[in-house]
């Protein structure tokens, strides 16, 4: 009966040292909890919105971005700059190739240079990108108090929250709360990091004509933008998930024949049972 005792200790040494193991970790995993529940921040984070592309499924509404791009041409193209998107990008998208046509050649590019080694100035074409509102960064700076707007092309790849941050941004202007004092030309949002925003409110109700006749409100206006800006991203979208479908099918179509295969020649294998007998030596 000697040799049991060092077992029993051993055993016990362990079972304490697997209980201080799961109280530590679960004491861990509430403390931060806790944390997380009770800490104080100045940014209001976004709450996530159900957008009609949000589904695995799901393909961008195409109406939706063409009333996007007249917010952002209209409203929008003032101060911020989409440099990366060229008026090509819309056909078939949200425009004929007429209408594409039609809206680049309203548009002024400088060209060149000519004959005589000058530069000009002519109507723009579909394989011109979207015009700059300022020259340079400079410029933008000068003319908003020393705030550079951002380009647009990738905001919503660029910001925590994707689209759900940019349609609260636009949507979250309100009076600041006791305490906080902005400067001259800032004005207080919740959902920018600070609060403090160069950027006055953008859109109101009726800001806009649409096209279509939608009624221009300002959730309406904002949830149109903020779906041009997700399509000005990510373009390959709607494609992405076009591709995701025809390889589930696909691996289904697979997933079957390699079920059967597995069964078919490895459950011998698997099942099989492997004895080995040593050697007798003969006398």
């Amino acid at each position: 009966m000697a040799p049991l005792g060092p077992i029993v200790m051993s055993a016990g040494k362990k079972a304490a040292l697997a209980s201080l193991g799961v109280f530590t970790g679960v004491g861990g995993a509430i403390a931060y909890q806790l944390d997380q529940e009770v800490k104080a921040d100045m940014v209001l984070h976004p709450p996530h919105l159900n957008w009609s592309h949000s589904g695995w499924f799901d393909s961008l509404d195409h109406a939706s971005i063409r009333r996007g791009y007249q917010v952002y041409k209209q409203v929008c193209a003032a101060c911020h700059s989409m440099r990366f998107l060229a008026y090509r990008n819309l056909v078939g998208v949200s425009h004929t190739e007429a209408e594409a046509k039609e809206h680049a050649e309203e548009s002024q590019v400088q060209d060149g240079p000519n004959d005589v080694g000058d530069m000009f100035m002519r109507p723009g074409k579909l394989s011109d990108y979207f015009p700059k509102p300022f020259a340079n960064d400079a410029a933008a700076a000068a003319a908003n108090n020393g705030a550079i707007p951002p380009d647009l092309s990738f905001i919503t790849l660029a910001r925590h929250g994707g689209e759900d941050y940019i349609y609260h941004l636009l949507n979250g202007y309100c009076d600041p709360p006791a305490g906080i004092e902005l400067r001259e030309g800032q004005y207080f949002n919740p959902y920018y990091p600070g609060g403090a925003i160069g950027m006055a409110p953008p859109i109101y109700n009726e800001i806009v004509e649409y096209d279509d006749g939608t009624p221009a409100t300002q959730s309406q206006v904002a949830k149109d933008v903020c779906t041009f800006l997700t399509w000005a991203a990510s373009p390959e979208h709607d494609m992405r998930k076009k591709i995701a479908v025809k390889c589930l099918l696909m691996y289904s179509m697979l997933l079957a024949g390699s079920y059967y295969l597995k069964r078919h020649k490895w459950s011998v294998i698997k099942s099989r049972k492997i004895v080995y007998t040593p050697r007798v030596a003969s006398s």
